[in-house]
């Protein structure tokens, strides 16, 4: 059970897609508009609504939920982290909350109609109905793994480095000063509905055993090990995308190929996205691919640009030479697992987190969204494509990453659920 957003939908897939080769059943109980997308991939769908359906409109896509959400708060995108726990963080649990308890009924219906071995659920709340179902639960984490909390790693969410330790209890004094009545009513529903209490501020139990989805290169375990119920996948790219047809000059090795993408979601920030357009389209000397997003027909592109509402980006990133990146989960991930370094524009929720540890790590630089200049933003492109150390060392990293295949080790930690418990 993915959450209904492309990051972790696609994460799953990628899993599931090894599950299937595998010869098991794998059966998505997704949100319901992404009715038929997943049923063409080979797997089966149990669908269900966190909603009204007659609240949606006929024509609702996947993810539509998540676009008009952007379009209504992106103003709070400008906000900083601290500010941004009460205007961004609270409501997108607020929203999540709600999801879990309309569908509670419906999903407690499907588990016992499909009677699963192993129940997996990639999200941020607590569904009762997958942990008192008697199955084992495994959790996934397809966002930055600050989620997990513990001692010696900076409060999820924030933003805030290894270095900003002094800052790191304000931001934690906030969120608790913002989100402890709506932990503490959702603790309790939990309860009501016979699943376990959750631990505190938190809002998803653990499972039998959890996988999370992050490079070695970037994880945090040197400050918070995690235990032996614990498997790093370092990445879950899903390189089953149909190929791309790019302009033939852009291959051609004459100029620089940057890619540049605020995801699925950044990308309904129209204003930003013609903001970052019109600069790089100042920067003759490369190359863009434009990932546009659902408001295309909206963002005009420059002459040294090639883009396209949605692009396979498996299949685009190991082309370029620079990724330009909102920092979401999957697209950080994709961009190592590919060796490409990256420029960070965070925007909300984890992203800055990932922009915060990419940065600190030494495989990219974080730049303000809104206010990075002209001159900032293409000087960090010519700094990072002229650093042949960093170069070096992101090949380097996406060939270790490549070899270890994340989604065979993901896929053999369930089969060992399954077997084991």
């Amino acid at each position: 059970m993915p959450e209904s957003a492309y990051g972790p939908t696609n994460n799953c897939i990628g899993i599931g897609n090894e599950l299937l080769k595998r010869g098991h059943r794998v059966v998505f109980a997704a949100e319901s508009s992404w009715r038929g997308k997943l049923a063409a991939l080979g797997f089966e769908e149990a669908l269900v609504d966190f909603a009204p359906p007659a609240d949606e409109p006929e024509d609702a896509g996947a993810g539509d939920f998540w676009k008009e959400y952007i379009k209504a708060i992106s103003p709070e995108f400008r906000k900083s982290t601290l500010e941004q726990a009460e205007t961004v963080i609270r409501p997108i649990w607020e929203g999540a909350i709600d999801g879990a308890k309309y569908c509670e009924p419906e999903l407690r219906r499907i588990i016992a109609e499909v009677n699963p071995d192993v129940i997996i659920e990639d999200n941020v709340v607590a569904f009762p109905a997958l942990v008192t179902a008697g199955k084992p639960f495994v959790r996934m984490v397809s966002c930055n793994p600050l989620e997990v909390t513990g001692p010696g790693i900076a409060p999820a969410y924030s933003g805030l480095g290894r270095d900003d330790e002094s800052a790191w209890e304000e931001y934690r004094a906030e969120y608790e000063r913002t989100h402890k009545d709506l932990w503490e009513d959702f603790n309790a529903w939990v309860q009501e509905q016979g699943a376990p209490a959750l631990p505190r501020l938190e809002f998803i139990h653990s499972g039998v055993h959890n996988i999370y989805v992050y490079p070695e290169e970037l994880d945090y375990t040197d400050s918070r090990p995690l235990g032996e119920d614990w498997t790093r996948v370092d990445s879950a790219v899903r390189e089953t995308e149909s190929a791309v047809e790019l302009p033939p000059h852009f291959l051609d090795g004459t100029k620089p190929l940057v890619y540049f993408s605020l995801g699925s979601l950044g990308g309904a920030d129209v204003e930003l996205m013609q903001r970052t357009v019109d600069i790089l389209g100042t920067a003759g000397e490369y190359n863009f691919i434009v990932s546009k997003g659902p408001l295309h027909e909206e963002i005009t592109l420059a002459e040294n640009m090639w883009g396209a509402e949605f692009l396979p980006q498996t299949r685009i990133i190991p082309l370029v030479d620079l990724v330009i990146t909102h920092g979401g989960n999957n697209t950080t991930t994709e961009a190592l697992h590919f060796g490409k370094p990256m420029i960070l524009l965070p925007l909300f929720w984890d992203q800055y987190d990932n922009a915060q540890r990419v940065h600190e790590s030494g495989y990219g630089r974080r730049l303000d969204t809104y206010t990075c200049t002209p001159e900032e933003l293409l000087g960090t492109i010519s700094d990072l494509l002229g650093d042949t150390e960093l170069l070096a060392r992101c090949r380097a990293a996406g060939e270790r990453i490549r070899a270890v295949d994340g989604l065979s080790a993901a896929a053999t930690a369930l089969e060992n659920v399954a077997a084991f418990h």
